[in-house]
């Protein structure tokens, strides 16, 4: 998924030759671009390579009707642009798009019962929203989540800005394990004893579908690479090796302050942006490795390739800025919101699915599951007033918390320094962490709040915020 610039194809063709004739630089994946008429995306069941050894069978990704690549493709749009696509369902069970990250209205959300009716096999729907934050988001179902997405649906959905400043190309990593067996065909998604801790891990990793990538870049350019970490159970522990890079964006949106990347930790269901520069020597490779201690393995490489453009990280204007989260803390309210595990049997059948137990609870209830009569929410917010999230994590295990439809800050933790309060949607809380999410509700409508751990969201940590 390589794009490269206008500012840079226009500066390259003086050595063309040496890109040969910039045949390096073409897109590997298709990029389906935003236009007046809805893109097409057709869920459905599919043959794909993924293990380097056997085609995978009863695949799931979606189709824009235009190309035939397995992996789903990345969406573009420009901020404040209207964008719109139909969901054709082509798969044997009912399905949605939630839009990861994108504040939008409540309708157009894509979670059973809450926001919007199922898509029943052989139907579609309709989404129409103009995103109002830049950034990388991405987009994945809301029903029978854990099949679904573990079996491949999970797309990059891209808004750009055209104020940002001008990189010399971009990369676009999807990442993401498979559950399958010695044979390449999928097995079990999830073991209860592993769903009960820290989540049924894959067993073969990959970046956009393909096992350790390499993507061509110019020679001494300024590469952005965006990152979606869009496994169900994964946390990615995150080190560049081989050129300079600068963390410049989480979650979709800038950070106060850049930081050089040592090492960065991205849970699923978050987003990072990397301002990389590339090595000057034609060859010179930057790789990215995934250095978890049980298991580190390469995640990606960038390869220079032509005459250097001499570029460097000082030469990179700062990115657009997103509205940010101004709380009024003279006013603001505070909400208790307890992660924790639980002995409460809630799982029911649901046409969305189940896994049949329930081991996590929010504020000691558990998600019985999709319904047409929820529980009640966890909170109700009144529109436009302020909000403190008191959110305590009394597990031994780690469970990225996201948050639909709304942007908070992390404002304090007891087990990190917060030096640059972020804008995000999705907060990695750490065993036995207690964080302050700061917000205002400005979103009318009902939001899911949810762990992006998979297993555990379906067995029972999920639950809604009511904004009126």
């Amino acid at each position: 998924m390589f794009r490269l610039s206008r500012r840079t194809l226009l500066k390259s063709a003086a050595v063309a030759g040496a890109y040969g004739a910039g045949m390096a630089f073409l897109p590997r994946v298709h990029d389906a671009l935003a236009a007046p008429d809805p893109i097409l995306l057709e869920a459905r069941g599919i043959d794909a390579m993924l293990d380097g050894k056997a085609l995978t069978r009863k695949v799931m990704s979606y189709s824009d009707g235009k190309t035939a690549d397995a992996v789903p493709p990345v969406l573009r749009v420009q901020r404040g642009e209207k964008f719109a696509a139909t969901l054709i369902n082509t798969l044997d069970e009912p399905s949605t798009v939630h839009w990861h990250g994108i504040r939008l209205p409540n309708d157009q959300d894509g979670v059973p019962f809450l926001s919007q009716p199922y898509v029943y096999p052989g139907d579609r729907f309709d989404y129409a929203f103009t995103p109002p934050d830049a950034g990388t988001f991405w987009y994945h179902p809301h029903c029978n989540t854990l099949t679904q997405m573990g079996r491949g649906l999970a797309g990059m959905l891209i808004v750009e800005d055209r104020n940002d400043p001008v990189f010399d190309g971009e990369v676009a990593l999807n990442l993401r394990d498979w559950r399958l067996g010695g044979d390449s065909q999928f097995i079990d998604q999830f073991k209860p004893r592993d769903a009960a801790k820290t989540g049924t891990f894959g067993t073969v990793r990959t970046a956009n579908w393909q096992l350790a990538p390499t993507y061509d870049a110019p020679s001494g350019g300024l590469v952005r690479l965006r990152i979606v970490a869009s496994d169900v159970t994964r946390i990615f522990n995150l080190k560049l090796d081989g050129a300079e890079a600068q963390i410049i964006a989480i979650d979709g949106h800038p950070v106060p302050e850049r930081m050089s990347l040592d090492m960065v930790v991205i849970s699923p269901g978050q987003r990072l942006d990397l301002a990389v520069c590339m090595p000057d020597s034609e060859g010179g490779v930057a790789t990215l490795t995934d250095i978890r201690p049980s298991s580190p393995k390469v995640v990606a490489s960038l390869r220079s390739v032509g005459t250097s453009l001499k570029r460097n990280l000082g030469d990179l204007g700062p990115l657009s800025a997103n509205a940010g989260v101004e709380i009024d803390m003279a006013s603001a309210t505070e909400i208790p919101l307890l992660l924790s595990a639980t002995a409460e049997n809630a799982a029911k059948d649901s046409i969305c699915g189940t896994l049949g137990y329930s081991f996590w609870a929010i504020n000691k209830k558990p998600w019985p599951g999709d319904s047409a009569d929820p529980m009640d929410p966890i909170a109700e917010l009144k529109l436009g007033k302020s909000y403190i999230f008191n959110v305590e994590n009394v597990t031994p295990h780690a469970h990225p918390i996201h948050l639909h439809g709304m942007n908070f800050k992390v404002i304090a933790s007891n087990k990190r320094i917060i030096q640059q309060p972020l804008v995000s949607d999705t907060n990695l809380m750490l065993p036995d962490e207690k964080a302050q999410l700061a917000l205002v509700a400005d979103n009318l409508g009902d939001w899911v709040f949810h762990c992006h751990i998979i297993e555990h969201q379906k067995t029972g940590m999920t639950g809604y915020i009511r904004v009126v």
